[in-house]
């Protein structure tokens, strides 16, 4: 089942806010990420109908179990690649959240992997 870029941004979000509030609904959803109702309903649409979420009869949105272990991926990507950005290569949080976002997208496995294992390795507590 593939995911577009916009879908992994939408499933993220979703997990960000599950964690942050412990619920979801379609107007967080757009509140977080500035855009339309009209758009996130359309993405919610396409997200249930993928197996990603479900939606309960109160609106509330839950990542299944297909959409967490993907909506964790990117995150896990995102953080990574920020806290290289920011930590090794000195970029300030704001453009390392902002690359961070483009990036975690196109990376390769194998870079990430790579790039993972470095930042863990540097990180003060592998001493």
């Amino acid at each position: 089942m593939a995911i577009y870029e916009s879908g992994e941004d939408y499933l993220e979000t979703i997990l960000i806010l599950q964690r942050r509030t412990g619920y979801v609904r379609s107007v967080d959803i757009a509140n977080e990420l500035g855009y339309s109702k009209p758009s996130i309903s359309r993405a919610v649409l396409i997200l249930k109908n993928n197996g990603y979420i479900t939606v309960e009869p109160s609106g509330q949105i839950l990542l299944t179990e297909l959409g967490m272990q993907k909506a964790s991926g990117i995150y896990d990507r995102h953080l990574i690649i920020h806290e290289f950005f920011e930590q090794v290569l000195g970029i300030d949080s704001e453009t390392a959240d902002s690359d961070a976002c483009k990036i975690e997208h196109v990376i390769s496995e194998e870079s990430y992997r790579r790039l993972k294992d470095f930042v863990i390795s540097q990180r003060p507590d592998n001493d």
